[in-house]
């Protein structure tokens, strides 16, 4: 009905040819003038218009006038060669101000129809319009089976208002329209003027990283890698349809694969963004009238494109190699350093002989012979400084210390330490040991070794079910983060180092994952060599070994377990992470960092207090309650001062809360002193206490202020700062204070503790580099992108992947082997600190 409305309305007015339509044989050809002709013309079918067409050429502007009753098309030829591409860049003009209609330019090819409207009205955020008299586009070029080719392309210039409007027309080649390899080209855009360009992979090439550069931060613009087709999608509106795409301000870079594209080429498009706020720009004013036009100002960008060579194959084998590497070579010194301890013990069991300073019950004296089974003795200088430190009104003296001992035979039970407390002292007996001014181990070491080994093995066992179904999940949600960026091309998704970021199958960044491998190898070969000693210690007690009994600080092996494990699921998680990395899983990397964080303070005072450690139960759901902060902060902390507040009267009153706790180990309840503590047990009575747990509260209640100050975006690392600076203040206490009690620190563990701390040094400073953060835009973020600095493979994130692991694993051997010199001293000559 159409074509023979059309035909009826060409016959009507004019015997002749059709006023209305230009003719070109050819079906075809009548249908897209008729539709021309409804969409352009001034009123119904049948009215007429003049139609002039003209022979137009390439780098000529013509300056001419259209109304509703004319209309003009020029037509162009040029020559296609198979071998050589050349754009062909349309460039228009529009005179007049204030227009009743626009111009609509419609450009006719071979294999595509192109058309604009000039004023071209670009939408921003919230629907504004920006109108832009400017336009410049550039025509695909349809590929070509013949050496050399004449096309013919048409630009139809019609408009629906009866005023006279002045426009401009130009027509020129695009001598650069294909780019070179390794060749940097300079070019202009804007909104209204998009430019892309042709690139073809030479022979031997299969991967390439295009980069797009710009001195400018604003405006902002989008970078796109799209397949050899027409039409091209190169505004603002309709960039995000096909292929691959990301913003930028300063930097942007795409790595490319040869299998993705057929035709083995592909277009760079770039285009500038009508507004600024997806890269982190300033919010324009917001229009008063819905149809208000507002005047967008010069947002014209320069930029520089440039296509290199990605890395080869090789280079991935030898990333991989390097990696494996590095932490084989751990395996194989912990090897040499076993066999070497196991020569050293030989030899040590061949020559040993009881210590001089044994106490009657490790010489087998029957006088008190329980007391050398339970391992509680009290040395003569302990109890005085009980006695004197306490009322006498307990009659502390007078108590036999059989009454406090309890059989190894008599302690064996399936019931849960927690259920059934295993020492049968009444209450008044706890507080004066443990209220004692100089505490030994001995006197916080009563409990039955195999009831706290089970205690302590529910930390292992607890922290492995809660690695698998945290784990699961994470894994499941990552991959579908892959396929979504995979699939819609949409590389604002994720905050990856795009200079070095290495693909690999579905995997956008390789390298980052493989990073991750020192986490779990480290993490496994912890948990070998504390398998190790946890046989070695079993044996000698099987043996009945009296160091193993009664000498050192007491072999509990069930954190050590859980402190292995949570290393192997940080380098898991980490790598989930980096499958794509962004805003709303960065918990992911970090969960696991608190577990370590807090596993290791549990440790090192379960090295002195181990009845009195807290249960597996316990320390879970406070690290729980920790990661649902964490989850808070990064949803709602930005910028909201309630949750800063509510967290810092939290964070203060915990400190307290725990300050009082670790003071009076326990004996007190809801803030009120328990009555067995007299006035004499004044706050100055545990000094070295005090003076740990005062640095303690300095340090948390300034870190509880800057975060209410400063209220920092990256929540879950402010709050892994929190748990870094507790952990390391302790340690360093726990250190001073073994030195200060006469104690001294073994080669090897002097050893880890330098290369720790050395490594640790340089591990914080390629974490600090910052190569993206999701703080910010993902146009922000890829500002900070850099180079691969590794073997071409690796960047500064993967080295902090590879360093912090190391000295994870170093601070675990250190935590494993600093009480070793008081593997021969008796319990009751270690003091609690």
């Amino acid at each position: 009905m159409l074509l023979r409305s059309c035909w009826k309305s060409r016959h009507k007015n004019s015997p002749g040819p059709a006023p209305c339509c230009w003719i070109r044989p050819g079906l075809a050809a009548l249908l897209w003038l008729c539709v021309t002709q409804l969409a352009c013309g001034t009123g119904a079918v049948g009215e007429t218009k003049n139609v002039v067409q003209k022979d137009a050429e390439f780098d000529v502007t013509y300056n001419d006038t259209v109304t509703s009753e004319n209309q003009t098309i020029y037509a162009f030829n040029h020559t296609v060669s198979r071998n050589k591409t050349e754009g062909v860049h349309v460039s228009v003009d529009v005179l007049s101000q204030g227009l009743e209609s626009p111009i609509l330019f419609v450009v006719r090819q071979k294999q595509a129809v192109l058309s604009f409207q000039v004023p071209l009205i670009l939408r921003g955020l919230y629907q504004r319009k920006y109108p832009y008299n400017h336009v410049g586009r550039t025509l695909c070029q349809p590929p070509t089976r013949a050496a050399s080719e004449t096309q013919y392309f048409f630009v139809d210039v019609s408009t629906l208002s009866s005023q006279g409007t002045n426009y401009q027309l130009r027509v020129s080649r695009v001598e650069s329209f294909t780019l070179q390899t390794d060749k940097k080209f300079t070019f202009t855009a804007s909104p209204s003027q998009p430019q892309y360009f042709k690139y073809v992979f030479p022979d031997g090439v299969d991967t390439v990283i295009v980069k797009v550069n710009s001195d400018m931060n604003f405006p902002c613009s989008v970078m796109s890698i799209q397949d050899i087709q027409c039409p091209v999608y190169d505004l603002d509106n309709n960039v995000a349809f096909i292929g691959m795409y990301q913003t930028m301000t300063k930097k942007g870079a795409i790595t490319v694969q040869r299998k993705d594209f057929p035709s083995n080429s592909f277009y760079v498009v770039v285009v500038v963004k009508t507004e600024d706020e997806a890269c982190g720009g300033p919010l324009r004013f917001y229009p008063l009238r819905p149809d208000e036009l507002i005047d967008a100002g010069n947002r014209t960008k320069i930029l520089d494109v440039m296509v290199s060579p990605a890395i080869d194959s090789k280079v991935y084998v030898m990333g991989m190699l390097f990696c494996l590497g590095i932490f084989f070579s751990f395996y194989l010194l912990t090897f040499l350093v076993a066999c070497m301890e196991n020569k050293r013990m030989k030899k040590r069991r061949e020559v040993f002989q009881i210590p001089a300073d044994m106490s009657p019950a490790e010489t087998g004296n029957p006088a008190t012979s329980s007391d050398a089974d339970n391992g509680s003795t009290l040395s003569s200088e302990a109890i005085t400084d009980s006695a004197t430190s306490t009322d006498n009104n307990y009659g502390y003296m007078e108590r036999s210390l059989d009454s406090v001992g309890r059989s190894r035979q008599e302690s064996l039970s399936s019931v849960e330490e927690d259920d059934y407390d295993t020492l049968d002292d009444i209450n008044s007996d706890k507080n004066i040991v443990r209220t004692k001014k100089f505490l030994c181990v001995s006197d916080l070491a009563r409990k039955d070794k195999r009831v706290l080994s089970k205690k302590y093995q529910i930390y292992f066992w607890n922290i492995a079910t809660i690695a698998v179904f945290y784990a699961l999940p994470v894994i499941q949600l990552v991959i579908t983060y892959q396929t979504v960026v995979n699939v819609t091309g949409n590389q604002d998704i994720c905050y990856y180092n795009f200079l070095c970021a290495h693909p690999l199958g579905a995997l956008s960044a390789f390298n980052n994952i493989l990073s991750n491998l020192g986490y779990v190898m480290l993490g496994l070969l912890f948990l070998l060599i504390v398998l190790k000693r946890d046989i070695v210690h079993n044996r000698a007690l099987v043996r009945n070994d009296l160091n193993a009994l009664e000498c050192g600080i007491p072999k509990h092996f069930g954190l050590f377990y859980a402190m292995g494990t949570a290393l192997m699921m940080e380098g898991l998680l980490s790598a989930c992470y980096h499958v794509c990395p962004n805003y709303t899983n960065f918990q992911f990397d970090t969960s696991f960092m608190y577990m370590i964080a807090g596993l290791c303070m549990l440790k090192l005072y379960q090295k002195r207090h181990p009845d009195i450690n807290a249960s597996a139960y316990t320390a879970y759901a406070c690290l729980a309650a920790v990661i649902f902060f964490s989850v808070l902060g990064v949803v709602f902390g930005k910028g909201n001062t309630v949750f800063w507040i509510v967290f810092s009267v939290i964070h203060i009153l915990a400190t307290l809360l725990l300050s009082t706790q670790l003071y009076y180990m326990g004996r007190w309840r809801f803030g009120k002193i328990t009555s067995t503590l007299n006035t004499d047990l004044s706050l100055l009575v545990f000094q070295d206490r005090m003076v740990l747990l005062v640095m303690g509260n300095i340090v948390n209640w300034s870190l509880a202020a800057y975060g209410l100050i400063e209220r920092p975006n990256d929540f879950a690392s402010y709050l892994l700062a929190i748990a870094i600076c507790n952990l390391l203040l302790y340690f360093a206490f726990y250190i001073i204070m073994k030195l200060r009690s006469g104690e001294r620190i073994q080669c090897l563990a002097l050893v880890c503790i330098l290369f720790t701390a050395v490594v640790w040094g340089f591990a914080l400073y390629f974490f600090f580099q910052g190569l993206s953060t999701w703080q910010k835009t993902p146009a922000e973020s890829r500002e900070h992108n850099r180079d691969c600095i590794l073997l071409s493979f690796f960047d500064d994130h993967d080295i902090w992947h590879f360093l912090s692991s190391i000295a994870m694993f170093g601070s675990f051997l250190v935590l494993l082997t600093m009480d070793d010199d008081l593997d021969t001293v008796q319990r009751d000559k270690i003091y609690v600190f």
